[in-house]
């Protein structure tokens, strides 16, 4: 059951409670490059990213930030402009107030804000731009940048304890209170409540469920989830993976960012893309929200003929992809909800193509390529000889138009 939440409105977008579960990303270029920027922040939405953030650390990226506001509108792009302000973002904010009006949101680090009396001035100073142009806030507190003095004092705690817990147990509770102490004093300058968002990040996957059960259980502001920092390729994605499906399975979180680090695309470039289509898929697994739809396909044994199989199974996955677009334009409204099946063998074939919207399921290895097709759990047709993908797809097609057309 999902966890009830204020509402906050970002730019035109709700979050928390029932809304969706909205998917964020963050652009890799240089802020100050508009036009570089304005294109990755477009190719980002397109993959389906529903906010996307940028970094502002100097006088030069808060000057390009309304300018690549301007374009994005121009472009018809409505999504969501978040603003990353560490160390200097007071100053930044108060110098610039048509970059503070051209952001739909600001993120706040309070661990790197200042030290003491600096630290709540400065806080204070950026909640009350936020105030101002009435924005919603993200506290985000990171593991990496963990206010000090709160870590300090809680570990000397745990010291005296007769029975310390160790620094890991200081480490879970300093995240929590750094986040609600934030809020607290964001409400006491003047926010309110629905306009703040909390989150606080870690890199390892224990400590980040512990983190955000606790800081689920200690208020009612919709949270943020990410693992930071996950790294590369297949471990970042499974961590991040194992991290976000847990808490989203308990009703715990309201936006999410898969953080992995990117790998290079066909330009050479770092494809930051992937980090959307990561939280499309952890979203689409758990039944949460389905952004396309979705191909079941075993994964081959000794009774397969593996290469017509794996073919098969990649070029319709592939057709999908590719059609979603222009069945999105013409409005089949539930046609991401569509379930395919491809099954190579008759062991499992026959059942899970039944029990698919659509399925093939073929005869398997040494067999002549026979292959029933199941639509709505009965027999439609019959696919026999070399070009059973193209087959398949004709029928698949005809049965999206007459089922979502």
């Amino acid at each position: 059951m999902r966890r009830e939440t204020e509402t906050v409105l970002v730019g035109d977008v709700p979050i928390g409670s029932d809304h969706p579960i909205r998917i964020q990303s963050m652009a890799l270029t240089d802020t100050g490059d508009v036009p570089s920027t304005v294109a990755q922040i477009k190719v980002l939405v397109e993959a389906d990213a529903e906010l996307v953030r940028v970094t502002v650390k100097d006088e030069r990226h808060a000057r390009a930030v309304p300018e690549i506001k301007r374009q994005l509108k121009a472009e018809g792009i409505s999504a969501p402009l978040i603003g990353d302000f560490h160390y200097n973002g007071h100053l930044l904010l108060k110098a610039h107030p048509d970059c503070a009006k051209a952001l739909d949101k600001y993120r706040i680090n309070p661990g790197n804000v200042g030290i003491g009396k600096h630290r709540d001035r400065n806080f204070e100073a950026m909640i009350k731009v936020a105030v101002n142009f009435d924005r919603p806030v993200r506290i985000g507190v990171n593991g990496g940048s963990l206010d000090q003095e709160l870590l300090d004092r809680l570990m000397e705690k745990d010291r005296e304890l007769p029975k310390p817990e160790g620094p890991k147990k200081a480490f879970r509770e300093a995240m929590v209170l750094s986040a609600l102490e934030s809020a607290d004093r964001a409400i006491e300058y003047g926010l309110p409540p629905d306009r703040i968002i909390l989150s606080a990040k870690c890199s390892d996957v224990r400590d980040l469920v512990d983190v955000y059960r606790d800081l689920a259980g200690g208020c009612n502001f919709p949270l943020h989830l990410g693992l930071t920092e996950a790294g590369p390729g297949l471990p970042g994605i499974v961590a991040s993976t194992a991290a976000l499906s847990i808490l989203l399975a308990e009703g715990i979180g309201d936006t999410i960012r898969v953080s992995v680090t990117p790998e290079t695309n066909e330009s050479g470039g770092p494809d930051r893309t992937r980090e959307v289509l990561l939280c499309r898929h952890i979203l689409q697994a758990l039944h949460i929200r389905h952004f396309t739809p979705s191909v079941t396909a075993c994964p081959g044994c000794g009774r397969t003929a593996s290469t017509l199989f794996l073919e098969i199974a990649q070029e319709v996955q592939a057709y999908l992809d590719q059609r979603m677009h222009l069945w999105k334009k013409k409005g089949y409204k539930g046609v991401e909800n569509l379930k395919v099946a491809v099954m190579g063998c008759v062991v499992n074939g026959p059942g899970e193509a039944r029990d698919a919207d659509i399925g093939l399921s073929l005869p398997g290895t040494g067999e002549n390529p026979s292959a029933p097709v199941y639509a709505d759990g009965k027999h439609v047709s019959t696919l026999r000889g070399k070009n059973l993908t193209a087959q398949f797809l004709k029928i698949l097609e005809t049965y999206v138009q007459e089922r979502f057309g």
